[in-house]
């Protein structure tokens, strides 16, 4: 089994930044990668950012590209999310997610793995 635990949300204005932690405990080993999805109320759990833990190159939903950076520290066996220029509709839970898919990272049921999510609120 894996263990996801999530921290760093928080509420910022726009504009402003807010640094997600995601700590993988377990068996780390069953993990190809490692992503962050969102999900606002009412809303489905989206794709936001997905990163190899070994080799390979990170994704990113379009509405982040060249806003967010996912990151990792396999010595800490940890996944960050740096998010800056914040908008409000970037309000949302943010989870962290685990998968032993190679394929497209997109698709939350792809992740049998999930942390508890932590809250980003960003105001106007």
């Amino acid at each position: 089994q894996v263990q996801l635990v999530e921290s760093g949300g928080g509420a910022v204005q726009a504009g402003g930044s807010l640094r997600l932690s995601c700590a993988a405990s377990g068996r780390i080993s069953d993990m190809y990668a490692m992503a962050w999805f969102r999900q606002a109320p009412g809303q489905e759990r989206d794709f936001v950012a997905a990163i190899p833990l070994n080799y390979g190159a990170p994704k990113y939903a379009n509405s982040v590209k060249d806003r967010f950076t996912i990151s990792k520290d396999n010595t800490k066996n940890t996944v960050y999310l740096q998010m800056n220029s914040l908008k409000p509709d970037d309000t949302a839970v943010y989870f962290c997610g685990g998968t032993a898919y190679t394929g497209s990272w997109s698709a939350s049921f792809r992740y049998p793995y999930w942390g508890q999510g932590t809250q980003v609120t960003v105001s106007s």
